[in-house]
């Protein structure tokens, strides 16, 4: 068994209610058996998808001295993963956090939280997204979705159903900007169909990972993803295992959430399928430990 700690540095807004972010990306990776610690770059009482009159409490200048104390402190993270960043200035910050504590090895994730459905969010500006682009130039892995994807590249963003060549190019593209990894999110092929893909560049080859579609919109979603995809990473397994479950315990996720909730603004009904994701990691290491292949692919 892995007798290593894993360890990440989370860096993404925390909303008090209204599951996303933080109080997404933290459970899910603490049943990874990642420790993980946060750093915030806002306090809002709920996150702003659907709700009003919420509270905003902006962190940015508190994230360098933050980040200050932690390298005093002699922490050090295998990971450091970003999400979404408020402000031109949030990106510049999070692109130098990136530089104090990125040493050989270290494994560094962008969720390039920009826009959906083909737009950019309201509050995204042009010099916001250039800094991301520049931020996504320092990632390992990418993890967006078509818009965001397309906007990185300077694209027009098509609608879909995708053709598989298409989404090989925009995987490409993401990984010509510098990450060694990309995984696409939103992506159909049919329109019954929908999943992420994801391309390693040591292959070269995109993969796809596609389920039954569920109509709605389920905010903290993409959080849950991704945070779920680096988990799948730190306990070993290749970037299409990992995507693979993370579509899975998604499309879990939002089925019950479809099911059981009556207000979708409060987030993902994630915590029942919590232990079968602890079980599924636990599962991956014992097959690696049966088989003398005991590896990280962070």
């Amino acid at each position: 068994m892995f007798t290593e700690q894993r360890t990440c540095a989370a860096i993404h807004d925390l909303s008090g209610a209204g599951k996303c972010s933080l109080t997404v990306a933290l459970p899910v990776l603490s049943v990874c058996g990642v420790e993980t610690s946060v750093l915030p770059t806002a306090v809002l009482s709920t996150h702003t998808g659907g709700f009003t009159g919420f509270t905003y409490r902006d962190l940015t200048e508190d994230l360098l001295p933050m980040a200050r104390h932690w390298k005093e402190a002699g922490f050090h993270f295998q990971a450091l993963y970003s999400g979404f960043l408020g402000s031109e200035a949030q990106i510049d910050l999070v692109t130098e956090i990136f530089q104090m504590f990125r040493e050989p090895g270290t494994f560094v994730v962008v969720d390039p939280v920009m826009g959906d459905n083909g737009k950019l969010y309201q509050t995204y500006t042009e010099e916001m997204a250039q800094s991301m682009v520049r931020l996504c130039r320092r990632a390992d892995l990418v993890v967006p979705n078509l818009t965001e994807a397309c906007r990185l590249l300077e694209i027009p963003y098509q609608e879909g159903p995708y053709t598989e060549s298409f989404i090989g190019e925009v995987l490409a593209g993401l990984c010509g900007l510098g990450p060694g990894k990309a995984v696409l999110t939103g992506v159909y092929l049919e329109e019954d169909r929908l999943g992420a893909a994801c391309l390693d560049s040591k292959t070269g080859r995109p993969e796809f990972f596609l389920r039954d579609r569920l109509e709605g919109l389920y905010h903290g979603t993409g959080d849950l993803f991704a945070s779920t995809l680096l988990g799948g990473l730190f306990n070993g397994m290749s970037l299409s295992e990992a995507c693979d479950v993370a579509v899975e315990f998604t499309h879990k996720t939002i089925a019950s959430t479809k099911e059981k909730s009556k207000d979708f603004r409060f987030g993902p009904k994630f915590e029942e399928h919590l232990p079968w994701l602890g079980r599924k990691m636990e599962e991956y290491r014992k097959n690696l430990a049966k088989s003398a292949n005991l590896r990280y692919n962070i």
